[in-house]
């Protein structure tokens, strides 16, 4: 293509590593295979080249970005690019001096996890004991000065809770509160059976919310993203495939989006062989399904194609099994019926007890250097 979009955040996930264990992780399934293989200076330069090419933000995320012993130098390494940034933590691994150091070194915002209203439940869902600790952290994060987003992934286990998350985040004196249902990809999908809700769930959800947003609007933003099953048409995965964010893996590669790499025949460039630039603008990959020209129908000639993009392609192909599908979430998709028979079994009156496969761990490597 002639100009590649311009990008404005750069996602950069420093490891795939995490002391947590949750349900519905948006990590690939095969993470264990991932190497954190960029060091301190590949994600300095990364930080920059991102900046030259127009990027304002950068998430710090991972896995658990805070494993990363060099997690100051990149902080360090963003402000003096006056990049906004943004740690995105389950907080476990903590210190309150050092979140002190982080703020010193100008950070600019913590987003905090928190898995659930109530301590047995939030730490059932992520594996182990965190959810008091977690407290802590969101605590510490208000006192320090930081802007202090809370995020609870939402699904048939908490749903009829979230009126108790709603009152904790109150509590917290939270600035903004990210109310995001599961999206089915990654260890979601693979436990989709026990987390997909009801419609009637998520319509009570959506209006206790709904309700809260007016309530606290000047006080504390409050979001809630509707899971894709339940849409009518699917909203632009991460802005369009290659259009806005730029996410750089823990192995170092340079992607559309979090899971694009566990699609076949698609070739990612690594940032380690590569400027991000030149990536940016060059790599096949990236290049697959900006646009319009690999549309099928009916995104073809559908009116929203530059709206949604065709929607999310790693949903079309773990559901079809082709990237190249309208992602099956859209009513007009001819893969549809695969979306509403989940809504079905979502919807079964009676079901047996379903178990979690609970996301494994890997440890961290030292990349202090």
């Amino acid at each position: 293509m002639s100009s590649a979009p311009r990008p404005y955040t750069l996602v950069a996930e420093l490891t795939y590593a995490c002391p947590l264990h949750c349900v519905y992780c948006s990590n690939p399934v095969d993470f264990t295979r991932h190497e954190d293989a960029l060091d301190a200076a590949d994600w300095r330069r990364v930080l920059r080249e991102a900046e030259r090419l127009g990027v304002v933000q950068v998430n710090f995320t991972g896995g658990e970005p805070l494993l990363r012993p060099d997690l100051e130098a990149l902080v360090e390494e963003a402000r003096s690019l006056d990049l906004y940034s943004n740690l995105i933590t389950s907080g476990i691994p903590l210190a309150r001096e050092r979140l002190e150091r982080l703020r010193r070194l100008g950070l600019d915002n913590v987003q905090v996890s928190i898995q659930d209203a109530r301590p047995d439940e939030s730490d059932r869902i992520a594996g182990r004991e965190a959810f008091h600790r977690k407290i802590e952290v969101a605590r510490w994060v208000k006192e320090l000065g930081f802007p202090l987003t809370v995020n609870t992934v939402l699904h048939r286990e908490n749903l009829e809770r979230i009126g108790e998350v709603i009152a904790l985040a109150e509590e917290l004196h939270a600035d903004r509160l990210e109310l995001a249902n599961a999206q089915y990809l990654g260890w979601a999908l693979r436990n989709r059976t026990a987390l997909l809700p009801t419609k009637a769930q998520l319509e009570r959800a959506r209006s206790v919310a709904a309700a809260a947003r007016a309530r606290l609007e000047g006080r504390m933003e409050v979001v809630f993203v509707v899971p894709d099953y339940y849409v009518e048409f699917p909203p632009a995965c991460m802005d369009g495939w290659g259009r806005r964010f730029i996410v750089v893996s823990p192995d170092g590669l340079l992607l559309p989006c979090l899971l694009a790499h566990t699609l076949p025949g698609l070739s990612f460039g690594n940032v380690r062989e590569r400027s991000v630039e030149e990536l940016w603008s060059s790599s096949p990959g990236l290049a697959a399904f900006r646009g319009e020209a690999w549309m099928p129908e009916p995104c073809r000639s559908c009116a929203r194609r530059a709206i949604d993009f065709g929607g999310c392609r790693c949903q079309a192909f773990h559901l079809t099994g082709n990237a190249a599908a309208t992602d099956p979430a859209c009513s007009l998709s001819p893969d549809h019926g695969l979306v509403e028979a989940a809504r079905t079994e979502a919807a079964r009156p009676a079901r047996e007890l379903v178990t979690f496969s609970f996301r494994t761990p890997r440890t961290s490597r030292d990349h202090s250097r």
